[in-house]
């Protein structure tokens, strides 16, 4: 049914542009305010509290792993109330609450109890933001571009991972808390003003003049009817329907299943896969956050501005490379990019050890360290995409087999709850297992460690995302 009274600014407020970059914005403030005190916190601990300088690898990681671990039980209540409530738009606006009361915590806040508590409520913002802006990524942009415009999205919100720590840093240096946290504070607002304006696909179909824009909502037109599946009808009409039989559900699910239903869609082992590619990611990105600074100092000598300009290093590859990647997974499918992006890893991972062994002196070993981060920086953007696209293309053929079974909005706030999950968990693991294994074998080990989980991540990817390897298949027929 239409309005005759749309709100101002319909048309900009709904298109595709303004949502995207409303997402954009909101998971970049989190990635943002995530990484703007992690050059900060040893120094605040140190300074602050008084933590000694033995203990302060521990505190980091304890309270880097708080976040996450808020964001491991957030996210998949966040994604099955998403899916029951008719606006995305509320819940997504929602979550800044938790985010502005945890920067007011950080800010002021003087004991390790203030700063736990406020990045537990740092990563119950999170979950809603991951959760829900994901979702509504996909409700506007449909699965076709899915790959390409979450690599643009990452390689954006990259510039969080990349301004963040330089920016905590140099303020922290220069102003103290009040510059840190001020900066916060604008970044803050702006999300804020986006989440408010943002008027969602669904929504403005409701109103005569969305009628006269061609746009519509991919989740209700494109997600459940694929214009690639009309394109192939004829070809495929002649074919056996086995792979399409594969995601019917047959017989009456259990009442858990009823309740949660994309449970249903971790039969496939696919899903299952594609979501530990982003666990293995997290771990990555929270291992480089937990030791950079503190690797830093013990090796160089470096204050907090010192440590964070060292994340330029790591975060320009995946900024420039994000988008080209995401668009190879769009064209050549998930396989190929997470085989080459997690194997890539290995070497490099491995190559981390050099600047401890100091093979060269004075500002050569720095540059030789930068140079290291630049080459991980490459494999990061590479394993950006694959496991989105890749959960997301496996819970599509479930959701079009079996329509009435997921509801009018489908199971995916419900899979990219369980997506924020693994990437929580994995930002939880990371830094309590790499502050761990640099304390007790030091940093070099410690990442020959995360390159045997980065190699056993891309030997699964090669035998199970994207489907069976065509080699294999082959041999078989």
């Amino acid at each position: 049914m239409s309005q005759t009274n749309p709100p101002r600014g319909l048309r900009w407020r709904s298109s595709t542009t303004f949502i995207i970059a409303t997402v954009a914005v909101g998971l970049f403030t989190d990635l943002f305010l995530y990484g703007l005190v992690v050059p900060v916190l040893p120094f605040m601990l140190r300074n602050r509290m008084s933590i000694p300088d033995e203990e302060i690898q521990s505190y980091v990681s304890s309270l880097l792993a708080a976040y996450a671990g808020a964001s491991v039980v957030s996210a998949v209540p966040a994604g099955w109330i998403a899916d029951r409530t008719d606006s995305r738009q509320t819940p997504f606006l929602s979550g800044l609450a938790a985010l502005l009361a945890a920067t007011i915590m950080l800010a002021s806040g003087d004991s390790i109890a203030v700063l736990v508590v406020a990045r537990i409520l740092q990563g119950i913002s999170a979950a809603v933001v991951w959760t829900i802006g994901l979702a509504m990524v996909l409700d506007t942009v449909g699965p076709q571009d899915l790959g390409k415009v979450i690599g643009s999205i990452f390689s954006f919100i990259s510039v969080g991972d990349l301004l963040a720590p330089v920016l905590g840093g140099v303020l922290y240096d220069k102003t103290g808390y009040t510059g840190v946290f001020g900066v916060a504070s604008a970044v803050l607002a702006l999300d804020f003003i986006m989440r408010l304006l943002i008027v969602e696909k669904k929504t403005a179909a409701k109103y005569k003049s969305a009628a006269e824009d061609d746009e519509t909502n991919p989740r209700d037109f494109g997600t459940r009817n694929d214009p690639q599946d009309e394109e192939a009808s004829e070809e495929d009409a002649l074919l056996p329907k086995k792979e399409d039989d594969a995601y019917n559900i047959h017989g009456e699910p259990g009442s858990i299943v009823r309740a949660l239903p994309i449970l249903y869609c971790f039969r496939n082992p696919r899903l299952l896969v594609g979501l530990s590619l982003s666990f293995v990611q997290a771990s990555l990105l929270a291992m480089f956050d937990a030791t950079i600074p503190t690797e830093a100092h013990d090796l160089f000598g470096f204050s907090s501005l010192q440590a964070g300009l060292l994340f330029i290093a790591l975060d320009i590859p995946y900024l420039i490379l994000g988008p080209i990647a995401g668009w190879t997974v769009d064209r050549f499918g998930t396989k190929p990019a997470a085989v080459i992006g997690f194997g890539f890893l290995v070497p490099v991972l491995v190559l981390l050890r050099l600047p401890s062994a100091k093979l060269v002196d004075g500002s050569g070993n720095i540059v030789l360290y930068c140079a290291m981060l630049a080459l991980n920086g490459v494999g990061l953007a590479i394993i950006g995409s694959p496991s989105i696209v890749e959960a997301s293309d496996v819970v599509q053929k479930y959701d079009k087999a079996n329509p009435e079974f997921f509801g009018a909005n489908g199971p995916y706030a419900q899979l990219y709850g369980f997506s924020s999950l693994f990437f929580s968990a994995g930002l939880t693991m990371g830094p309590i297992v790499s502050g761990a294994l640099r304390d007790s074998i030091g940093y070099g080990n410690m990442n020959l460690v995360f390159a045997v989980v980065s190699g056993i991540t891309a030997i699964l990817s090669f035998f199970v995302i994207g489907g069976k390897p065509k080699v294999l298949s082959g041999a078989r027929g």
